[in-house]
This record gives C-alpha cells, structure tokens and sequence, in this order.
C-alpha cells in the first residue's frame, strides 16, 4: 500500500526482493486477437517497469501469444510447471473475455501451489464495434467462477476492470508482488531460538509443531554453547574489529566502556556465524537475565543492527513475535520492530504508548543515530555496568502497520491479528523505545486481544500493509487472521 501523506519517505528505501510472476494472457476466438497481442505487450511493458520477473510462452508459440486451446494451456502449464522454483505467483490478464477453460486447465497442469492475481482491460465505450469491444468484464468473472470450480485461490484487482497504465493497477501488482512475498517467506521460513524463554515469562509460548506443519524450521542453541563460543574468540580477531567499527557506526556510544562495546562487538560476531551456517531469516533472544548475570551485557544493539538490516531480532525469546517480523518485512521491504502495547496516552481512548526496553532497529526512530545507553529497568537487579548496549530513541512519526501471530494449541492452528494506525508526536517524556501511537477504536482492538487470550507484544512496521496481510494470511496461508479495519 501506498504510505499516506503528509508523511514523508523514509531516507533508506531498503532493498525489495525480486517477485517472478507466470504470466497467462487470456483470448477467445470470437473477440479481437489483436486486442490480446497488444494487451500482452502493454503488461510485459508494465512488469519491467515495475521490476517484476516474468515467465510466459514466447509470442511465437500460441496464438498470437495468448492461452486459448486446450493445446496451448498445456504448453504454458508445462512450462511454468518446469519453472516451478522460480515463481511466486501467477498474473492471469484479459484483454478480451478469454477462455475461462484454458485459464483453469494452464492452472491444473502447472501444478502451482502459489497467489493467482486477475486482472481485466476496461472497454472504451467509444469503440464497442466488433473491431475493438473487449468483453473483459464479463470474461473475468467467467475465469473466477471456472476458478473456484477447481479450487484455485486467486485475488482480485481493486476495480473490476483496470488499464495497466492506471497507477492504482501499478499499486495493485506492487501490493501482489509483496503478498507473493509474504507467502513464499511464511511458507520457508528459518527462525533461531537463542536461549530458553525469560523463567517468568509465560507469555512468549508457543507450539513448534504447529509452526513445523506450517512449513517454518526452528533452530536452537543454548546461552551456554553462545558463551563457549565467544569465549573461544580472540578479541584481536579481524572480525571482532570490524564488528566493533559497524557498532561505532551504527549508534552513539559515548560513555559505553570499551570493555562492553568489545564483548557486543564478539557477540555479534557469534551471533552472524550461527544465523549464516543456519540459514535463518530472523532470530529470538533470550534477553534477560542470564545474559546480564553470565556475560555483563544486553544484547539489544546487536538485535537492533540485524532487525534494522532486514534479519529480523525479537527479544525475550518471542519466535512467533519474529515471524510477526518477518511477515512486515516481506511485505515492506522495511524493517519491523517488536513492541509492547504498553500503555495509555491519558484519557484519549484511541491513543496509548508502545515502548521496549529497547533493541528497535534505528530505521524507526526520528533520529539518524540512536544513543546506546544502559537498561534502566533490569540495572535494579543486577547492576548498571552489566547492562549497557539497549538502544534509546522516539519512534518517528508515520504510518504503521500492526501484527500479532500466536499459536492457538488448542484449536491446532497459527491464527493473529493486523491493522493499521499512526505514530504521532504528541508530548511525551520518558525512556528506551518509545511511541504515541493512534488506533482507530483502539477501546475494540485491546477488548478482542484481551478477550481472544493475545500477547501484549506487538510487531509493527512503518508502511501501510495491513490488507496485503490479511490475504496472505487468511486467503492463501490459511491462518485465521482478524483485521481490525
């Protein structure tokens, strides 16, 4: 979705991955050929304007480049059969009515397990003559309805009929790109649990099982074998610097003793090594107290870093709060955060503050260059000089989009929670990572979290997501998902 104004882009637009869509161009013999010529044209045209990778037939090898006979259907579904690995969703277009049974017979040969979006051209009513009439309109809810016969899930574009030189259809395949993304993540994602869940902390379990039948690994390690292993590293190692110049970099760190920064600094270089041999695509860190206690450190910069560089990090060992962070991620293409709904914002029932303690990636905060400082909270237990590395900052005003994801045991299933509010800049004094935020009959949403037994942590992310979401989830995930409109 576009980022509403008056807000402003962020300054780091961060790297998107690259969709791959099999494109099927739809025709009927008894409407303009040349109308699905030249519509194939206009959407390759488009594609690579947008960065999206196509695969479709060469215009040589059917009809005018076009999906019509049962042959030609074959000849497509073999292709992006063969092509499999590559693609991330199908874009059926119609620039005349096309052909509901090639359109569902190309579907059945590929053998896809991926998004379908579809599309139609508009009619110009100034050219309804046999030359030039398109019939799409009607054609699109004949390949919908052929479809669903065959049980093909599929979304549709925001208007019934859309040219592609219409920038809300060039939103509509950016906004497709992004679930095409989420899906492909979900279904293959790679999680790391660094440590066992805060003693204390009931609130971040969850069913790995449940995460297992849903395609998603999880890869652990013990705070004892992390401990071992810095230890083993020698403090002039080459990667040691350079990880301590990238935390230099990264955060103000004026008055942080050397001998913190250098074990962050050795941490992190751990931590990297083992999300790289385990190809993980976030991780969850236990990140109170054993690590104060035993190692003199939190290890919140070190998160920060990785969650700003898209490898999201959530704290208190919360792996489904990381996936939550991984889904934003796909989404956006920007970096997501895990937060508490943590309080009220006086007696504005649409207002409350989200706060941690706190490793939010920089991206989010109204200053560049956060300031690292100690953990005030945790110092109470177990000294201030065994506690510095959280990083301090106000989350910037924007959009944002909010989830939850939760492992509902007893119904056996992955089910969550999204909308979209706005930070504001409303007066507010206090410390880590903070936020005012405003929720739309928020009273409603924090009565459905209570009431449906959801965490207090929350992820968000500074774009505006929350309908790309819930058709990944819901549609095509089949993860039962509230949006809270």
């Amino acid at each position: 979705m576009a980022l509403a104004q008056p807000y402003p882009q962020a300054a780091v637009d961060l790297n998107r991955r690259k969709v791959t869509l099999a494109v099927l161009v739809g025709n009927r013999g008894f409407f303009p050929a040349h109308l699905a010529e030249s519509g194939r044209n206009e959407i390759l045209q488009l594609l690579a304007e947008l960065g999206i990778d196509a695969i479709i037939p060469p215009a040589d090898a059917t009809n005018v480049g076009a999906i019509e006979s049962l042959a030609e259907a074959k000849l497509a579904g073999d292709l992006f059969r063969q092509q499999r690995d590559k693609i991330d969703g199908v874009l059926v277009t119609l620039p005349n009515f096309g052909d509901e049974r090639a359109i569902a017979n190309t579907l059945a040969f590929a053998e896809l397990d991926v998004p379908v979006l579809v599309h139609a051209f508009p009619d110009d009513p100034a050219k309804m003559d046999i030359k030039w009439r398109r019939d799409s309109f009607c054609g699109k809810m004949s390949a919908c309805n052929n479809l669903r016969q065959v049980g093909v899930k599929y979304t549709l574009t925001s208007r019934h009929t859309m040219r592609p030189s219409d920038p809300d259809f060039k939103q509509d395949l950016q906004d497709f790109a992004a679930l095409c993304r989420v899906v492909k993540g979900m279904r293959h994602a790679r999680i790391g649990m660094l440590g066992a869940r805060p003693e204390a902390f009931r609130t971040v379990r969850f069913s790995e099982k449940l995460l297992q039948q849903a395609g998603i690994s999880l890869e652990t390690l013990d705070l004892s074998e992390l401990y071992g292993r810095i230890e083993a590293l020698n403090d002039a190692d080459p990667s040691v610097d350079a990880k301590l110049a990238q935390i230099r970099a990264y955060a103000r760190t004026a008055g942080i003793p050397e001998a913190s920064l250098l074990k962050m600094a050795k941490f992190g270089v751990v931590l990297d090594k083992w999300m790289s041999d385990y190809f993980l695509d976030a991780t969850a860190v236990q990140c109170w107290t054993s690590m104060q206690q035993y190692f003199g450190i939190v290890p919140c910069t070190m998160m920060s870093m990785l969650s700003n560089g898209l490898n999201p990090s959530a704290c208190e060992t919360d792996v489904v709060g990381a996936l939550a962070m991984l889904a934003l991620q796909l989404a956006s293409g920007r970096p997501s955060a895990l937060v508490d709904w943590n309080n009220n914002y006086g007696d504005d029932p649409d207002k409350g503050v989200v706060f941690h303690c706190s490793n939010l990636p920089k991206d989010v905060f109204v200053e560049d260059i956060p300031v690292m400082t100690y953990q005030e909270i945790i110092a109470g237990a177990v000294g201030k000089d065994s506690t510095w590395g959280t990083i301090y900052g106000r989350v910037k005003r924007s959009p944002f989009t909010y989830l939850r994801i939760s492992t509902d045991d007893f119904g056996g299933k992955i089910i969550g929670y999204t909308g979209e509010g706005e930070f504001t800049d409303d007066p507010i004094d206090t410390f880590g990572g903070y936020g005012v935020c405003h929720v739309p009959r928020y009273q409603e949403l924090l009565a459905y979290i209570c009431e449906n037994g959801y965490e207090h942590h929350v992820t968000i992310n500074q774009t505006r997501v929350a309908r790309v979401i819930n058709e990944a989830f819901n549609k095509y995930l089949g993860w039962p998902t509230y949006f809270h409109k």
